[in-house]
């Protein structure tokens, strides 16, 4: 039996307050949603993030209406890509579970929410094997939260949180800087806490990103999210012909793995695959390249309402990527 409060309260906003509250106060805090119920609740986001408090909340990615829509698509959570949440996207049912866990440990250490994209439908709607390690391994991985972090509500010792502050200087600071170096600080705390779940319970995972068949590459397929799946065994197939393609899955969309990132440009050809849209083109697509200066890169924009894409549309439009046929911007409906 759990010692936890499931608290029923009237709306995603209400929800997203609720947890802050509770984090602020030094208890462990989650939550779920998806899609409009996160626009919903989206002030209380960078209230959250800027108030430091570690809540994990799962967001089941669906697509944003309208017309209403269950399947998946990565603009809902991708909304919290500037608010200082710490995003990662798992690739299935288990690392879901995994990454749960795991980001617990993450928030707390780096005083920051996290949020745990599984894919709409794809995941929310499957049923996978998982193995759930005993108590007494997540007790190991996960102890009790240390009551003497910083930001907490203590009895007995008042203070404001969020009042108008006296120099926007302060602000400044709080906002900016003290966020973008935690985000930068996390990336140590994600690879340390994978590294460890991977000795406790023999699965691992890579960080914040996975490298797959990459080693003797020339063009390097990047994706996130359970789609990742599709586009290996579509790596598998070319490779069984002869192409020279690998893929780099990225786990966590923030803190962006940027030194990772840049390394593809070693490679030919970056064929980055978003299940999002923006005006000028697909999200990781665009910070792909800010962080390149030398590979050619062509950015994929598919699947986006939950239309099917699978190992196939992978094959095909990876080949064509390689082959030349795709400049820059591709949208696949």
């Amino acid at each position: 039996e759990l010692n936890a409060s499931f608290v029923n309260v009237e709306s995603e906003f209400a929800a997203m307050s609720v947890v802050y509250g509770a984090a602020m106060a030094g208890a462990r805090a989650f939550t779920a949603t998806s899609s409009h119920g996160l626009l919903y609740m989206y002030e209380a986001t960078w209230w959250t993030a800027l108030s430091r408090a570690p809540v994990v909340m799962a967001v089941v990615t669906r697509t944003i209406g309208p017309p209403w829509n269950i399947h998946v698509e990565h603009n809902d959570i991708l909304t919290l890509r500037d608010a200082g949440w710490i995003i990662a996207m798992a690739e299935t049912v288990q690392e879901t579970f995994d990454l749960t866990l795991q980001a617990f440990r993450i928030a707390e250490s780096a005083a920051l929410p996290a949020a745990v994209g599984v894919d709409g439908f794809v995941l929310s709607h499957s049923t996978e094997p998982v193995e759930i390690p005993p108590q007494e391994v997540v007790d190991k991985y996960l102890p009790p939260r240390r009551p003497d972090v910083p930001m907490l509500l203590r009895p007995g010792e008042p203070v404001t949180f969020g009042n108008l502050p006296s120099d926007n200087k302060i602000h400044a600071r709080h906002k900016v800087a003290a966020v973008y170096e935690a985000q930068q600080e996390a990336k140590k705390v994600i690879s340390q806490a994978d590294e460890e779940y991977g000795r406790l319970t023999g699965r691992r995972y890579g960080g914040l990103v996975e490298w797959y068949r990459a080693g003797d590459a020339k063009h390097i397929v990047v994706c996130a999210g359970a789609w990742c799946s599709d586009a290996k065994y579509a790596v598998d197939s070319l490779r069984a012909r002869g192409v020279p393609v690998g893929l780099m899955r990225i786990r966590f969309v923030r803190p962006f793995p940027r030194e990772e990132v840049a390394k593809l440009d070693q490679y030919e050809t970056a064929v980055v695959y978003d299940r999002d849209i923006t005006p000028v083109g697909g999200i990781i697509g665009l910070e792909v390249k800010a962080a390149l200066s030398r590979a050619r890169v062509v950015n994929i924009v598919a699947g986006i309402a939950g239309v099917d894409f699978d190992s196939r549309h992978f094959y095909e439009t990876i080949q064509n990527a390689v082959d030349g046929e795709y400049r820059d911007l591709v949208f696949v409906v």
